[in-house]
């Protein structure tokens, strides 16, 4: 191999590396900002309100003072750049046998991205699906939790920066008392534990 072949190699594995450090940057500031636009969230007064509400498409959502679980993981993501409304629903229609159908035979762009079971779909085809762990330390700020409350009733939050009293990571999300930052990680069974940023899916100008 000749010195100007060797240095185009090392110039290119250099390159690659580079590359790979600069998403995992983009990767952490992306989660940076999504666990801050949870958290921000608490400071909202919402009631939980689970009705079939018409929203316009995309970008929609319901009344600003209402809204359940999911709509807190919506409006987190939309804060930084993600509208979930149109990337599930998008998802949905190239591949909707993919999705559970409990509910629907239909698409329907007002309800698709506001149910837990469609969000889980969601995450894992496009995000991370992650182990689900009873180890406090397998779950970062950022990550997508969803569990199984019984009697057949889904829940969903985002884990956040803030620590409870045990030393492990918190959630935010909305159970019923409007969004809450809680130390309620193993409080139900967990049945989906996701990662996702993303960054391709970026609302323009955000």
């Amino acid at each position: 191999m000749n010195f100007a072949a060797l240095c185009l190699i090392v110039a290119c594995l250099c390159a690659t590396a580079q590359t790979g450090v600069s998403a995992s940057r983009a990767h952490q500031e992306f989660l940076r900002k999504l666990v801050a636009a949870a958290v921000e969230r608490t400071h909202h007064s919402v009631r939980y309100v689970s009705d079939y509400v018409r929203i316009p498409y995309p970008g929609g959502d319901v009344p600003a003072d209402t809204g359940v679980c999911t709509d807190e993981v919506i409006r987190s993501y939309r804060a930084v750049g993600i509208d979930l409304q149109k990337e599930v629903h998008e998802d949905m229609e190239r591949n909707f046998a993919a999705y559970p159908h409990k509910w629907q035979r239909h698409l329907d762009s007002n309800i698709d991205h506001r149910r837990v079971p469609n969000l889980m779909v969601f995450f894992a085809r496009n995000g991370t699906q992650l182990p689900i762990s009873q180890r406090a330390e397998s779950y970062l700020p950022g990550d997508i939790v969803a569990w199984d409350l019984g009697g057949g009733v889904t829940h969903i939050g985002i884990v956040v920066d803030r620590r409870g009293t045990g030393g492990r990571y918190m959630v935010v999300h909305n159970i019923g008392r409007g969004p809450q930052v809680e130390d309620v990680l193993f409080n139900w069974k967990i049945i989906g534990h996701y990662r996702y940023d993303g960054s391709h899916h970026l609302i323009s100008g955000s």
